[in-house]
């Protein structure tokens, strides 16, 4: 077992290798002179996505869509891997993260309008859509659109549902004493009850515990951020300063070199936000959208939220505390660093911290049930939906109480594969993604209708 681990783990480094970083990047960056730097639209983003559309078709609303988006995307990555990024990369590490970040609200927006552009019916009048439909109704390249379906369909049972349980009951454990197996039993049982009801249940669900997750984690940040306040400006001249430079060691800091800063800095911003990976667009598929375009508006605001805003707050967080405390920080990495940053709030800092990552890590296990159900739909039709989740729920158990490497790398190398069919539909529709951007943000026209059919399957 461990020989098969230590191979799966080489082929992991393989695919998130520095050839996946450059792709992803460019992409992001591609995309964003194609669509004249759509990030300029962020705060009509915003807007749109807390105004209904409910005349137009669709299963959930669009703020429903970017709830169970960022459910799925917001997680631990976002506190523990950003401090992984910092040890590893040091501080010039944030703004490498920040900017990945600001760069990849163009490749989201371009995802989502491609999942809305070439959504279907299924047989029971569900919206389904995503990068497997784009590729087989865009691109004509169905065998793609399986081999990403294939790969999300296997891969969400780890990344967003065993190392997420797995990370739950750990911690309630090491906080308050309970049995991993207690904490199995309730978090299986709340999972059921919530994905059993299908999209409209889990949306419903993500739009009131995603503000308030989020809402929670950003005021702790904000108070540790006035606590170290005369550190900001100090923080915030590191943070810039070693971007370009790289960090010496001392200080609080591990000596990095700008390449490094740049390395841990980028894929922490795309793990953190998914821009690129193509799991995303499978909620945004189900919006009620009156065009391809306002839905792709309202998910780019999600990697706003995701990264410019908690990434940035917790990379603040982390390096003001650092350079507060040089010496009580030294040495510390990942989840144990930002523990140390958020003592800084006596008694209510580390309880904020442990409900952030609890709350985090099971809307990710939500989020990515419906990603790993429409990628089953697709693959063998709605006769999946059942089964699926009763496998789902039960995994969630087996996560609770059985920590597996081995799951872990085989579900991380799945998810980096689902990014190459993802990035040749999102590079070949790239034409597609201009057009349907001049029809209605160029020439002003968002609240005009699509007069595009959305076709009904028989899956």
């Amino acid at each position: 077992m461990e020989a098969i681990n230590d191979f799966v783990s080489a082929i992991n480094g393989v695919v998130w290798g520095p050839v996946m970083l450059v792709l992803l990047f460019g992409t992001h960056v591609f995309l964003t002179f194609r669509t004249r730097f759509i990030q300029r639209h962020t705060f009509k983003a915003i807007k749109l996505s807390v105004t209904p559309d409910d005349e137009a078709e669709g299963d959930v609303s669009g703020f429903g869509a970017l709830a169970t988006a960022l459910a799925a995307t917001i997680g631990t990555g976002n506190i523990v891997g950003v401090a992984t990024a910092v040890a590893l990369g040091g501080p010039g590490a944030i703004f490498w993260c920040w900017l990945t970040g600001l760069f990849g609200i163009a490749t989201k927006y371009g995802e989502a309008l491609l999942a809305i552009k070439y959504r279907v019916k299924d047989k029971t009048g569900s919206m389904i859509g995503g990068p497997m439909y784009a590729l087989e109704r865009g691109l004509g390249q169905k065998w793609l659109g399986v081999l990403f379906a294939l790969f999300a369909g296997i891969a969400c049972f780890g990344i967003g549902n065993m190392t997420q349980a797995n990370s739950i009951s750990t911690m309630v454990q090491d906080n308050f004493g309970l049995p991993t197996w207690i904490t199995g039993i309730l978090l299986t049982v709340a999972t059921a009850l919530v994905i059993l009801g299908g999209v409209k249940s889990i949306a419903k669900v993500c739009e009131k515990l995603v503000p308030l997750m989020a809402g929670l984690y950003i005021l702790g940040c904000l108070i540790i951020i006035i606590i170290n306040g005369p550190y900001v400006g100090a923080a915030l001249k590191t943070i810039i300063g070693n971007a370009f430079t790289g960090s010496a060691a001392g200080g609080g800091f591990v000596g990095a070199t700008v390449m490094m800063a740049i390395r841990f800095g980028i894929a922490r911003g795309l793990f953190t936000n998914e821009s690129g990976l193509g799991s995303a667009p499978i909620a945004d598929a189900a919006a009620m959208s009156r065009n391809p375009v306002r839905q792709a508006l309202i998910a780019m605001s999600g990697v706003f939220w995701d990264t410019i805003i908690v990434c940035a707050l917790t990379g603040l967080v982390l390096v003001t505390s650092i350079l507060k405390n040089p010496e009580g920080m030294a040495e510390l990495n990942g989840g144990a660093l930002t523990t140390a940053a958020f003592n800084h709030i006596p008694v209510v800092g580390p309880i904020v911290l442990t409900i952030g990552l609890i709350t985090f890590a099971w809307s990710t296990v939500l989020g990515w049930s419906y990603y790993g159900e429409r990628s089953w739909v697709y693959l063998v039709g709605t006769k999946a939906v059942i089964p699926f989740r009763i496998a789902w729920v039960l995994v969630v158990f087996v996560g609770s109480i059985t920590a597996l490497d081995l799951v872990w790398n085989i579900a991380d190398t799945l998810n980096a594969m689902m990014a190459f069919p993802n990035l040749i539909a999102l590079l070949g529709l790239s034409s597609v993604i201009v057009s349907e951007t001049k029809k209605y943000l160029w020439d002003d026209n968002m609240e005009g209708w699509s007069t595009d059919e959305i076709p009904t399957v028989n899956r």
